[in-house]
């Protein structure tokens, strides 16, 4: 007779514990925005920003996940449903191939960067200001121009480049990585070197470089950088589309994360956080009115 009651009272002790559980598992669930699942090239540029939307999105509760990929896998991943923003899309130019074909399956919510800029760049040094020199001075570089990841749309441009102005040179695949490795290891032996470059880039603040003239304007003009998503992403997640809709900045600020990232063990996730928690006033503009 005495066990009863305590089979009773634990009973009623795990119906309890159950139904508080269940309240606890329902508050979660009500707090869990979901994950929202970015895309990127490994430009320092789009590490920047995309690291960047990833701590505002992190902010505003939602989950995210990055995946580097090659420019034309971004751009597929997100009209398949497969990413579900980009803020690394350079137009009207450097990516004009890719929107031209997946344009109909994915949504541009316009600029998040205005003024960049694509072109063959040397160290301010070097005697030549045009790309309709290098040929005669093609010695002096090499014979050769240093260029980035093959599937990018500035080696594109690049190879026209190449073929418009009947170059010399060969144009030499790598990785953003090398192309900057290259150019540090040539102003540091004070010699001429010539690389595929854009602007904004962390290389600019830390060497002096120019581009070289484009009297054919195969580069075209200036770019913006722009941000895509998945159709249906407004239905799915309205707030992180308001967010990602509301994302812009300035060259300036980008450079300021950009060489952040540029320090010895430096870590683009942990910059973006701590460039976001300083520059709140910035990030609030973005954010959804609570």
């Amino acid at each position: 007779m005495t066990k009863q009651p305590m089979s009773h009272s634990l009973r009623i002790a795990g119906l309890a514990l159950a139904a508080g559980s269940a309240l606890a598992a329902g508050t979660v669930q009500a707090q869990d925005k979901g994950t929202v699942e970015l895309g990127y090239v490994e430009w320092s540029s789009e590490v920047a920003s995309t690291n960047v939307v990833r701590a505002v999105l992190e902010q505003a509760g939602y989950d995210v996940e990055l995946t580097s990929l090659s420019a034309a896998a971004m751009w597929q991943a997100v009209a398949s449903g497969d990413s579900d923003a980009i803020v690394a899309a350079w137009l009207p130019t450097t990516h004009a191939d890719y929107l031209e074909r997946v344009g109909d399956e994915v949504e541009n919510l316009g600029p998040n960067l205005e003024g960049t800029k694509l072109g063959l760049v040397v160290p301010e040094y070097t005697n030549v200001d045009s790309i309709d020199e290098l040929n005669a001075n093609a010695d002096t570089f090499n014979n050769e121009i240093i260029g980035i990841d093959p599937g990018a749309g500035l080696m594109g441009l690049s190879e026209e480049v190449v073929d418009e102005y009947g170059l010399d040179l060969d144009l030499r695949s790598g990785s953003g990585a090398t192309m900057t490795a290259a150019l540090q290891s040539a102003i540091q032996n004070e010699e001429d070197v010539v690389v595929t470059g854009w602007t904004p880039h962390w290389m600019f603040a830390r060497w002096d470089l120019k581009y070289l003239d484009d009297p054919k304007n195969v580069y075209g003009g200036a770019e913006h950088i722009n941000t895509i998503v998945r159709q249906g992403l407004k239905e799915d997640m309205s707030e992180a589309y308001a967010i990602l809709d509301a994302f812009a900045w300035t060259p300036e600020q980008m450079g300021e994360v950009m060489l952040m990232n540029q320090e010895e063990g430096a870590d683009p996730y942990e910059n973006a956080k701590k460039w976001v928690e300083e520059n709140q006033d910035v990030v609030q503009e973005w954010l959804p009115e609570s």
